[in-house]
């Protein structure tokens, strides 16, 4: 089997990098969620409703915006992430806000070598699934930290815009939409900032919706809806139109730029 391990170190270290860009950017808006103002966006909150008292781990939580949200809402939360510099933001900020969240440095995959508890709630969102090599191992720890009756919810870009090559003047369908081969790419700046001066090295892998749906269900979990939206909530795509609502959309709408997703283990 393949080790993935230079893969996550080289993603690791361009993560710590983006902490560091990303705190300081517009679109995280640190000191406005300082203040008061939620990360969490509409697709989230319709689906998860009234979060209070319940328990959720939160995957992928970056420098944990989101789970501070939940955890405002009076959710009992925990947030994972592989960067090292995001959980030590994550708590200094859980600290500043006097919130109790609780946050564990790792690869996601390996969320159960640190975490024993079960969850009423598992959620995770944007740009997370392309940074796994195999979904079925993501599957199945998400099953297993979830309680009888627990939810997942997942709400992430399409694999359709992860088709494209987004680094020249114009984005070009380059990659297959099951592709099974790393893609590696490397440009200065990132999304939140194009104009940084950092330089980001990422290796991802596409994965279908098929492929989700599967994991998730082979992990033993019921989907209760899989929809497709072709408004983001993120301008984090070239030439996208901000809509009256405060989402965004392409000038054609021809494909889907986000899906939503949410499941229940019984």
């Amino acid at each position: 089997m393949e080790s993935h391990d230079k893969y996550f170190e080289t993603n690791k270290q361009t993560w710590n990098n983006k902490v560091k860009v990303h705190a300081k950017s517009n679109m995280y808006n640190l000191e406005a969620f300082k203040q008061g103002q939620s990360s969490l966006m509409p697709y989230e909150l319709e689906s998860l409703g009234d979060v209070k008292n319940k328990s959720l781990l939160h995957l992928q939580c970056h420098f944990g915006q989101d789970t501070l949200s939940w955890s405002r809402m009076g959710a009992k939360c925990t947030g994972v992430d592989l960067s090292d510099e995001g959980i030590k933001l994550a708590q200094t900020l859980n600290a500043e806000l006097n919130l109790d969240a609780n946050f564990v440095c790792c690869n996601v995959l390996d969320t159960s070598k640190y975490i024993n508890d079960t969850f009423d709630i598992v959620f995770t969102s944007y740009g997370v699934i392309g940074w796994l090599p195999d979904l079925k191992p993501w599957g199945k720890m998400i099953a297993d930290r979830l309680k009888q009756g627990g939810t997942f919810f997942i709400a992430e870009f399409h694999p359709i815009v992860w088709m494209f090559d987004y680094l020249g003047d114009n984005p070009v369908m380059k990659y297959g939409y099951m592709q099974d081969e790393v893609i590696y790419e490397e440009y200065e700046g990132t999304y939140a900032n194009q104009e940084a001066k950092m330089v980001s090295k990422e290796y991802g892998w596409n994965h279908g919706l098929s492929e989700v749906i599967n994991a998730l269900t082979e992990a033993g979990l019921h989907i209760e809806y899989l929809k497709e939206h072709d408004e983001s909530p993120y301008d984090v795509l070239p030439n996208l139109i901000k809509t009256d609502s405060g989402m965004f959309v392409t000038e054609d709408k021809l494909y889907p730029l986000i899906f939503t997703l949410k499941a229940t283990k019984f």
